[in-house]
């Protein structure tokens, strides 16, 4: 059975959709079979892995319509993808109405999981019925932490999210692991938040940290994770490390 992990954290803009995209590029490189389930509307992983809007069924229809994930599933050259589109905005007011309105998703991707080694699920930066679905179908949580002030402030709010999904709905729910992003270790500060991370995930963050790195700002805008777009980019040998990391620890 593969193991199910939502990339998440409600702060915007800390590199949870270019960790998503990246690592099951890295991961799928390493030999491994990897999907990626874009849960945000906003539909960036996606686009990320080459995955144009083309009226095809996606995301939304797998929770709200019922369409099985394998006849939405789409095969890319960085491994799978089941696609968003700006209509699931509208699945996290639809999902109120359903019943086990929590685990639409878990029940839709029951079907595929165990042809995966890993199934990322790319969440919105919110804690809203969305992400929920995206806790209650995970076995795991990763979490990236961008390197900058306020890295911490909301932290706090998730893991109590975390600790009432584990109590009321998923009890196999923990932490995978956390990702420092954006990190620049020429910069007391930057080594200053990244230890104060560690202290309060003792043994749960990765020891490579992602750099800040403009190849990663512009493979996005090309269609491909950075490790294609520019395989010798710090930023494409951090995620690989970080692949390397999950597969040993596994």
């Amino acid at each position: 059975m593969g193991r199910v992990i939502a990339v998440v954290n409600q702060k915007g803009g800390v590199g949870k959709t270019t960790t998503a995209v990246n690592l099951t590029a890295a991961l799928h490189e390493l030999g491994a079979r990897v999907l990626l389930v874009d849960f945000d509307p906003q539909a960036n992983a996606s686009s990320g892995m080459g995955v144009g809007r083309t009226g095809a069924a996606t995301t939304y229809d797998l929770v709200i319509n019922q369409v099985p994930a394998q006849s939405i599933l789409v095969h890319t050259d960085y491994g799978d993808v089941l696609p968003a589109s700006s209509a699931l905005a509208g699945a996290a007011v639809e999902l109120i109405q359903l019943p086990e309105r929590e685990h639409c998703l878990r029940s839709a991707l029951t079907p595929i999981v165990g042809e995966y080694d890993y199934v990322f699920i790319d969440c919105p930066p919110s804690l809203e019925l969305l992400t929920l679905n995206g806790l209650c179908a995970a076995d795991q949580i990763l979490i990236p932490v961008q390197c900058e002030y306020y890295a911490l402030e909301g932290l706090s709010d998730l893991m109590t999210t975390m600790r009432a999904v584990k109590r009321r709905l998923n009890p196999r729910l923990s932490i995978f692991g956390v990702l420092l992003t954006m990190f620049d270790g020429r910069t007391n500060f930057s080594n200053q938040v990244a230890q104060e991370v560690r202290k309060h995930f003792p043994g749960k963050v990765y020891a490579t940290a992602i750099p800040r790195n403009v190849r990663l700002a512009e493979a996005p805008s090309y269609g491909q994770p950075v490790t294609a777009y520019d395989r010798h980019s710090r930023g494409a040998e951090a995620y690989r490390a970080v692949a390397a990391e999950i597969l040993g620890r596994v």
